[in-house]
């Protein structure tokens, strides 16, 4: 059974996709064209994850230290760019903690948008952790090339083995 706090986190958010904020959001945002537009891009991911990268408990998890450890590995980063480009599906472990939620893929980014949101995340949302090294085009053009074929479920169950629990 869904403890309520968590089914109406859950509701919340879903309510607010619904009702067009992401949409809004998307289309209202200018395509990043450098590393310093990682910001706008999160926007779309701040529904879910909130501004600060906290999370909703029990519904979406915080991005603020298991982010650096997966970006501190080869494994991990290409985790991380298929997980904002092709989504997740099925449960994956975050600070010890169990979600079993969906997150859609952002199929209308390109290499260089992933790059900057990514980059963005790894400098201004994640606390915690090893030091940053900022992903580049290339190397997210090379996780979109090895994982062309994989699904949000399939890139979920990368989770952990990237390293990350």
């Amino acid at each position: 059974m869904i403890p309520r706090a968590q089914l109406l986190a859950s509701l919340t958010a879903l309510a607010t996709i619904a009702a067009g904020g992401l949409a809004a959001a998307q289309a209202s945002s200018p395509t990043p064209t450098s590393a310093q537009d990682g910001a706008v891009v999160y926007k779309r991911c701040a529904a879910c994850h909130t501004a600060t990268g906290a999370g909703i408990p029990g519904a979406f998890p915080p991005l603020q230290s298991d982010f650096r450890e997966l970006a501190a590995s080869k494994d991990g980063r290409r985790y991380l760019s298929l997980a904002v480009m092709r989504g997740l599906s099925g449960p994956i472990e975050v600070e010890g903690k169990t979600y079993r939620g969906m997150m859609p893929a952002q199929s209308g980014l390109d290499d260089g948008d992933i790059a900057s949101v990514l980059n963005h995340i790894g400098t201004k949302i994640a606390r915690s952790g090893p030091a940053f090294r900022a992903f580049t085009r290339a190397e997210v053009a090379a996780a979109r090339k090895s994982g062309a074929s994989l699904s949000a479920a399939q890139v979920a169950k990368l989770h952990a083995d990237a390293g990350s629990q």
